[in-house]
């Protein structure tokens, strides 16, 4: 479906499939970005929906926006059209069932996201600040012309931030934990780590780090092409356990996972954990070699040891990323508890737009109220970081 917005002589596209937009293209888009990172690259984003994980009979149908200028590509965003709110990771249940209390339909929405994955970057790849605005004003027509209720822009970096302000936009903030090198003299490894660590949160690493040794617990790490078919197999079944002990279904299919290793592999990390001679557990990081950045993704045990999910998740990839000279390690969604392990609170953003007037006012004084209180728990948890004064 095409639309041509005369004022800027743009041509917006909304496509139903990434296949179907030149990687090339996308990927220079991509590359521009100064927040760029491997999950907004065209091969991932086709992978989430290649692989059937994020689909329509997922309730992901993909309606990607692109923004074309004298026959060139300006702009690109992920975009998705959603039946539900799961795999998002910012919570918007309160307002679906306020809709559906006033007998008003919340689903479907339109959604700019990667699926299942709260990594902060950019969203609206564009070559400047006014093709950025015409994606999301292309979104909001989409949405009026579709009748949708709202539009939404997860994790955005902060000239996607910009963009949504200028256009008027709600926003609202959430709280991740990251651990960034130290600066500017490095942390030579990862005893230098903790020896910047206040005595108590050092003394519960120490202890937590020495049980799992005591346990007989070993690791391996595997980067790229080291990450061999089998180890994905071990892998996607630790993946599986941690969904299927919390009653719930993996997002990926293994079928992602294959893919990544054949077009992304060397944006991957794995660290395997030994007992006994078996392996009983597997923490998968992405990585950005380029940018020197790591993020946690995900984890999973198939026998159950006392503080292995520290080890493997934290204290592993951290000890990994000081060795390697890595800048910046993202812990992942929520957790106040890897603060006490030196990942430092960091506010993310979201941008929402909707259609109902009166609801849009009544978010907006919620999002105001609620923006307070992330504040107030930024400067709370200020006041008791992990680090020796």
């Amino acid at each position: 479906m095409d639309r041509k917005n005369g004022s800027d002589d743009y041509v917006i596209r909304v496509v139903g499939s990434p296949a179907d937009i030149d990687a090339d293209a996308w990927d220079r888009l991509h590359d521009a970005q100064p927040s760029a990172g491997p999950f907004t690259r065209h091969a991932y984003l086709l992978a989430a929906t290649a692989s059937g994980s994020a689909t329509e009979d997922t309730g992901w149908s993909p309606s990607f926006l692109t923004v074309s200028a004298g026959g060139e590509l300006v702009a690109a965003c992920p975009l998705y059209v959603k039946d539900h709110s799961y795999g998002e990771y910012v919570f918007d249940w309160a307002w679906a069932d306020a809709y559906h209390r006033h007998g008003l339909r919340y689903y479907p929405k339109l959604l700019s996201a990667v699926p299942f994955t709260p990594v902060p970057g950019p969203r609206l790849l564009a070559r400047d600040q006014a093709s950025r605005i015409a994606l999301l004003e292309g979104m909001t027509q989409f949405a009026t012309q579709a009748g949708l209720s709202s539009a939404h822009v997860l994790f955005l970096d902060e000239a996607d931030q910009a963009a949504a302000r200028a256009a008027g936009w709600l926003m609202r903030s959430t709280v991740q934990f990251h651990w960034t090198q130290r600066e500017p003299e490095p942390y030579a490894d990862f005893a230098d780590f903790l020896a910047d660590l206040n005595r108590d949160k050092r003394k519960k690493i120490q202890q937590e780090r020495r049980r799992v040794q005591e346990a007989g617990v070993t690791f391996t790490s595997h980067e790229g092409d080291a990450i061999t078919p089998d180890l994905w197999d071990f892998f996607h079944r630790c993946y599986g356990q941690t969904y299927q002990e919390h009653r719930s279904t993996p997002y990926l299919t293994r079928d992602f996972f294959e893919r990544m290793q054949r077009t992304m592999a060397r944006h991957w990390l794995l660290f395997v954990a030994w007992r006994g001679g078996q392996r009983v557990a597997a923490s998968l990081i992405a990585i950005d070699p380029d940018r020197r950045n790591a993020f946690g993704r995900y984890w999973g045990a198939v026998e159950h040891v006392p503080n292995l999910h520290f080890e493997a998740c934290y204290y592993q990839p951290l000890a990994w990323c000081i060795a390697q000279g890595y800048r910046r390690f993202e812990g992942g969604a929520q957790g106040e508890h890897k603060m006490a392990r030196g990942l430092l609170p960091v506010q993310t953003w979201s941008a929402h737009w909707l259609a109902h007037p009166q609801f849009s006012e009544a978010v907006a004084d919620h999002l105001a109220r609620e923006g307070e209180g992330v504040a107030n728990y930024l400067e709370e948890l200020g006041e008791r970081r992990p680090f020796k004064a």
